[in-house]
Parts: structure tokens; C-alpha cells; sequence
């Protein structure tokens, strides 16, 4: 029996298909959903969330939000998704090494924790893209 994904972000529907399994980023590390799990209501991390479907691979940049997994479905409501081809390596690049010079500069518990927020996200997405690029 296939397992129902849908991930959604405010704004769109990233992906709705029937998967074989979807790995997603929680807050306290990775979750492999399979079908029929059990039930459980997480909070997401920032990470890359990979749909397994056919021997084929798909992967998202996903950043905060919730998963909602039943049985037979998969509800993934993020901050933020993004297909990994969406991504543009440059500009993740470039974004990861203006935060690396924010935080050398930020005094601030809280300027600290933004920085280091986007830090995060931009090094995700370099990841992501250079992954991307090196499967062809």
C-alpha cells in the first residue's frame, strides 16, 4: 500500500503524490515514514526531506513547520519547500558567506540566533545544490 505525501508551504503546494517512503528533518533528527506508521504530529527542522518512490529519489529544502503522519498519509506543512532543482547554487553560496560575516559581527543574542537561523538555511541549500549537481 503507497503512502500519500503532500507537502504544503504558505505559498503553494510543493508535491502531492503516493510515495513509497519520505524521509523528513524534525527538530531532533531524521524521520523515515514508511506506510502504515503510526501516528504522530512533529515539528520540522531545517534539512533536506527525500522522497523515495519507484528506486527514484526526490529532494526538498524544507525549513521549519509540521509533519502530520496517519497511516496512509503524509502531511507536511513548512515554512518553506523547495525542490532541489529550484535552487540556485550561486546565490546559496553567496548567501551562506554573508551570514558567516554576520556572525562574526552580531553582539546580540538575538541578531546571534537570526544569523545563525540563515546560516543554517544557506548552507542547506548549497548542500543541496551541489548534491544536485554531482548526481548530473
Amino acid at each position: 500500500m503507497p503512502l500519500q505525501l503532500e507537502i504544503v508551504s504558505p505559498e503553494r503546494r510543493a508535491f502531492t503524490d503516493e510515495v513509497d517512503m519520505v524521509i523528513v528533518p524534525g527538530i531532533d533528527g531524521q524521520l523515515g515514514i514508511l506506510p502504515h506508521h503510526t501516528r504522530l504530529i512533529s515539528a520540522l527542522g531545517t534539512g533536506e526531506l527525500r522522497i523515495k518512490k519507484g528506486g527514484t529519489e526526490q529532494i526538498l529544502f524544507i525549513s521549519g513547520g509540521f509533519v502530520e503522519v496517519r497511516p496512509d498519509k503524509v502531511v507536511v506543512m513548512a515554512d518553506l519547500a523547495e525542490h532541489s532543482d529550484e535552487i540556485d547554487e550561486q546565490r546559496a553560496i553567496e548567501a551562506r558567506k554573508r551570514a558567516e560575516a554576520e556572525l562574526e559581527q552580531a553582539r546580540a543574542p538575538a541578531d546571534i540566533a537570526r544569523v545563525r537561523a540563515a546560516l543554517q538555511t544557506a548552507l542547506m541549500r548549497e548542500r543541496i545544490a551541489v548534491r544536485r549537481r554531482s548526481r548530473g
